[in-house]
């Protein structure tokens, strides 16, 4: 049966980021019902931010769309054009190559939660615009680097 069995999943808290970046994202959570649903084309992670938290660092991504839709809650989209509230059943897209970073902060006193779709591809570059950071994501996982290809030393991450 398709239906997923939402309660039953795993949760992951924490992030790939290197270093103390990691501990930004405390307070964030994902379900990957798309993973548990046999998807292999997209991801789908159910995201849900407590008070404080925030969806990821501020990035946007070279090859991968992003499609997020609100399930509750209150959150403030923050990007390049500056800060949008959104509420349960709003909609927002990313596309590949849009150098507009973006991320959710959750600036209400409760929870919020939303649904984010994303292209899979083979691999990818995501750009951190905050930061003198980006990430090649292959096969073997995540590499974090300065923008320019060179190491980040390990007081920047």
């Amino acid at each position: 049966m398709p239906k997923i069995d939402i309660p039953s999943l795993p949760v992951k808290t924490g992030s790939a980021y290197p270093g103390k970046l990691s501990a930004l994202m405390e307070g964030r959570s994902q379900i990957a019902v798309g993973n548990a649903g046999g998807i292999t084309q997209f991801g789908a992670n159910i995201v849900k931010l407590a008070p404080g938290a925030m969806s990821s660092l501020r990035h946007w991504h070279e090859e991968q769309d992003e499609l997020l839709v609100m399930l509750s809650g209150e959150l403030t989209l923050i990007d390049d054009s500056g800060e949008t509230t959104l509420t349960t059943g709003d909609v927002a897209t990313f596309p590949a190559g849009d150098a507009n970073g973006h991320h959710l902060v959750n600036k209400s006193d409760a929870e919020g939660s939303f649904l984010v779709v994303g292209t899979r591809t083979p691999t990818e570059t995501a750009w951190y615009s905050d930061l003198d950071m980006m990430v090649k994501v292959d096969e073997n996982g995540f590499d974090f680097m300065r923008k320019d290809g060179s190491p980040m030393p390990s007081e920047d991450s």
